[in-house]
Order: structure tokens, then sequence, then C-alpha cells
């Protein structure tokens, strides 16, 4: 008799944005001459970056000739994207990061719901709250967790972000070994200081711990003098792992492409307490469970870092950080509570209403989808999170309607 992996019976029923999707679709069902103006889920909605059709043309004109053709390419990533990240990404900003610490993959998605893989089923795991579903339910996958209770699931240890602090959690009050952090937050869109990333750097090399640190939303910080990666940090090397995308910056969620940076220095411990690298272990599972990005996508990506190539994505940034302002702005006005906005895509506002409630009667007298915060965990019950990703017109269509609606 062929039995079930069981940890996925303790899974909440579907996914947030699938049940995002299903209200939406059932009220655009039951009102089809009604628009709506999506203001939920974080995909972007403008084209790729001039530099990178182009890129993308002439790599795909290679491929339909002899000696253009390209076929396997290394798991890790060609090393032209690899060389062009460390330079402009990393080294750029002081932080020593060489081309061959980085993975190129297809999502930032499926790294940091994959990177767990590599830790032993007892490693103790901290995760913000209110957090990006992916972190906690892949965990809840490899049986780390018990059952789920009252909004979470034992055995994690829950990082609370709360108005009190600013949504910046503080150091766990019991021992962890697997660290989750996220800045700019998806959701809350918060931002955390050099001074407050160095004492979690602190924090996990006395506790011989493990950060993994997703910077998908780096390319929004507008405050020079925030850290757009951990490895400004001294001692992050040894003691961290950072994710990052092409998604939101140049718009390649449709295309796919991101990366996962793991310094050699960075350990963990085997069963005996001796430090192992993880960097070959990583570099073993991508090898083993994925064939690489497709190279015409891997050249788009390259061309994010020509000069022309900077220009347009810091327009695009610009423009989503345009739409943010806007939100911010009228949110304030109708005398909401909010973080983010600043250096984010995402407005995380704070209300006296019940998350799915307040979504219902957005969608239901203004057209409107949000996504509410009770998705994200039980510190988010409260809270909506509206997304700048859209054009400034639906934008501004829908603080209007949002402002009648309130």
């Amino acid at each position: 008799m062929l039995k079930i992996n069981e940890n996925y019976l303790k899974l909440q029923a579907s996914y947030l944005f699938s049940d995002i999707a299903k209200r939406v679709a059932s009220f655009q069902e039951q009102h089809p001459d009604k628009d709506i103006i999506k203001l939920g889920i974080g995909d972007v909605t403008k084209p790729l970056p001039g530099a990178c059709i182009k890129a993308f043309h002439t790599a795909v004109d290679e491929m339909g000739t002899e000696s253009g053709f390209h076929g396997y390419g290394p798991e890790q990533g060609y090393e032209f994207l690899r060389q062009a990240i460390a330079e402009n990404d990393f080294q750029a900003r002081g932080a020593k990061i060489a081309a061959d610490e980085i993975f190129v993959s297809d999502g930032a998605k499926c790294d940091t719901g994959n990177i767990q893989e590599l830790f032993s089923i007892d490693a103790r795991v901290a995760i913000p709250d209110p957090v990006y579903p992916v972190y906690l339910d892949t965990n809840v996958m490899a049986g780390r967790t018990g059952t789920f209770a009252d909004g979470r699931y034992q055995g994690i240890t829950y990082l609370d972000s709360t108005h009190a602090n600013n949504y910046v959690p503080d150091l766990p009050a019991e021992p962890v070994d697997l660290i989750y952090l996220c800045f700019p937050n998806n959701p809350t869109g918060s931002t955390i200081s050099k001074e407050q990333l160095k004492i979690w750097v602190d924090y996990a090399k006395e506790n011989k711990a493990l950060i993994l640190f997703d910077a998908a939303y780096e390319a929004f910080i507008r405050d020079d003098s925030l850290p757009h990666s951990i490895y400004e940090i001294e001692g992050a090397r040894e003691v961290a792992i950072e994710f990052r995308s092409f998604s939101k910056n140049a718009g390649f969620t449709g295309t796919r492409c991101a990366y996962t940076v793991v310094p050699k220095e960075c350990t963990a411990y085997d069963s005996a307490g001796n430090r192992q690298s993880v960097h070959p272990l990583w570099n073993r599972r991508h090898c083993t469970k994925f064939n690489g990005v497709s190279y015409p996508v891997q050249r788009a990506a390259e061309a994010v870092y020509s000069d022309e190539g900077k220009a347009q994505v810091r327009e695009l940034v610009g423009s989503y950080l345009k739409n943010a302002d806007l939100i911010a702005r009228v949110i304030g006005e109708l005398g909401f509570d909010y973080v983010g906005g600043d250096n984010s895509p995402y407005i995380w506002i704070r209300s006296d209403r019940d998350s799915w409630n307040f979504f219902d009667m957005l969608l239901n007298r203004a057209g409107v989808v949000c996504t509410p915060g009770a998705g994200f965990g039980k510190c988010g019950q409260g809270y909506i999170r509206l997304s700048a990703f859209n054009s400034y017109e639906n934008v501004e269509r829908a603080m209007e309607r949002i402002r009648q609606a309130l």
C-alpha cells in the first residue's frame, strides 16, 4: 500500500493567492460588467526593459544557427551572467561575493522553498509573522512542524512583526537553527537598518545558526543608509544565504530568472558537530534537481546590467514607487496607520476590520483587489496589503474608489 506524505495534510486548505483568485473569479462571474482593479498579488504589469528584449531576440536568433545553438547549459548559470551579478549587485557595494558563489535559477520562490532540503528534519526554524507563505509551507511539507492550532503550527518559532516593533522582529527567546528574514519585507514593506541586521548576524554566529535572507525587493530601496544585501554586514558570509530575483525589478515574473548566493565560508554542522560547507551541498542539489535557466533568458537577464538596462530598470522601479507614493498618501489621508511604500512596492495597512471582511468590502464596494493580512499569519489579522504593481492610471482609479468606499 502506497502511503502519502501526511505532512501535506497539515497544510491549510489552499495557498493564499489561490484563495484570492477563486474569490475574485466568483465575484467576476456574478458581476461580469464590473471593472476590477488588482492591487493584490505582487505580479508586475509593465513589459520587460527594451535592453532585455533586444538581448532576448539576439539570443533566440543565435539558437537558430549551428554555431550559436545552446543545449544544456551549466546548472549553476552561465559565467557571463554570474560574473555580471557578482560585479554589479555585490562587489559594487563592497560585498565580497564571487561569481562561483552564485547559482542562477528560475525563481526565488523555488529557491527559498527548496533550500530547506539541505538541513536536518529536527532543525529549529524561526519564521517571521506575518510572512511570505512559502517559507512556512515548505517546512510543513518537510515535516518540521506539528499540527496547526490557533493560527500557528506547533514546532515553529514565530518572530512577531508588529506595530510595536515597527515590523522588524526581535531576536528569538529560544535557541533556533534556521532563520528566515525578508527585507524590504513581503508583505509589510518594512525595512531593516545595517545596525539591526548586524544584531541578527551576530546572533547567528553566536548560536551556530543560519540566516536565509530574501532580498527580492532590494531594488526598491531609496534610502541610501539601508543595506541592499546582508553581505554588506561584517561576518555575514559565514552565516547567511541570500536570495535575489529579476522578477520585480526587471519584470521577469513570466520569464523566470533569479539567483541564490551561497558563500563558500557558509557552514552548517553534521551530527558529530563538525562544520560542513553548505556551498557544495547546494551545488549538488542544484545539479541533481535542476537543469538550468535557458540561454536566451540568461542573456536577457545579463542585459539588466548594461548601461541601457540599468537606466530602464531604474525607470521601471521608479514607476512602481510612484504608484506606492500615491497609495501611501491616500491611505494616510483616510486616517489609516500604515508602513511600507517608501522603500518597497507594498503598503501594509492597519485597520479595525477582519482582514477577509476588509478584502470582501473593497472587492464589492470598490472593485479593488487587495491581499488580506491574515493570509500571511496570525499577526496579519486586522491588516491588508496593497501592491503598487499596476499602471499609475489604474492606481489613481483604485484609490479614488477606495476613498469613496470608505
